[in-house]
């Protein structure tokens, strides 16, 4: 993997500054000497640790504000990356959206509780926000030739894995990001062949996504942000675009839809 990421020329763009989100951009200014970087949040004020990597590597790493759910935004993230003088060879999507503060807007154990508010919220971050992305930068990723665009999924999304239930809002959000990406990458075969779409599962990571349902995991299946991160890009970077379209695990293991 580390072969992998040196290789990487030109600029990638990491959207969500999150746990997962700052992890990976950690690694690509470890890893990938000759990638520029822009890391996207949804407030004008970057947070801490996004603050600290910004000086860490002024010269390297810029900071744009994106919410996904805003068109004015995704708009001004596609002038940025238009202005560049680099090509764009990375677009990685850590964004997600499980639950909101407690005791509202946790994930529905039972059909009675679905909400058509937490249906939207869901929809709106986990399914069009991706495909909303993948419009922005396609432009951009037409002039790079080579090029991978990742987004974050979930082993929940998938319709043949799921054995328990539940969740309903975030599985099915989750789901149809898949087949939202899935068609994109049916698409760009044609008209950006050396581009690969990939859906990925992080597996649990210690986040505040996951921090609400952590008692359950054993020690050893919740993941640093850091180990998921360097696990992702190695996945990531050892696909072609003879795998565009598919749903992959932490591990490199392809997930069934």
């Amino acid at each position: 993997m580390k072969s992998g990421a040196a290789a990487l020329q030109g600029h990638g763009l990491v959207v969500a500054d999150g746990a997962l989100g700052r992890a990976m951009v950690r690694l690509l200014l470890d890893q990938a000497p000759a990638l520029t970087l822009t890391l996207t949040g949804r407030t004008p004020d970057p947070r801490p640790d996004t603050r600290q990597l910004l000086q860490q590597a002024p010269d390297r790493l810029a900071y744009g504000i994106l919410d996904l759910c805003r068109d004015e935004q995704l708009a001004d993230l596609e002038t940025h990356l238009d202005r560049l003088d680099r090509p764009l060879r990375l677009v990685f999507n850590a964004s997600g959206w499980l639950h909101g503060p407690a005791p509202h807007q946790t994930p529905e154990k039972r059909l009675a509780a679905l909400q058509r508010s937490a249906l939207h919220q869901s929809f709106a971050i986990n399914a069009w926000g991706p495909v909303l992305l993948a419009q922005v930068v396609e432009p951009m990723l037409k002039r790079s030739g080579q090029a991978w665009f990742a987004s974050l999924s979930a082993r929940v999304g998938s319709i043949g894995d799921n054995h328990l239930g539940g969740w309903y809002s975030y599985r099915a959000a989750k789901a149809a990001q898949n087949q939202l990406l899935k068609t994109v990458a049916l698409e760009w075969r044609r008209t950006m062949p050396g581009v690969c779409v990939a859906c990925l599962h992080p597996g649990t990571t210690d986040s505040p996504l996951s921090k609400p349902f952590q008692a359950r995991v054993p020690p050893a299946k919740l993941f640093t942000p850091d180990f998921s991160a360097a696990a992702l890009l190695g996945v990531l970077l050892g696909l072609t675009p003879q795998d565009s379209g598919g749903f992959w695990a932490w591990d490199g293991q392809p997930i069934p839809w």
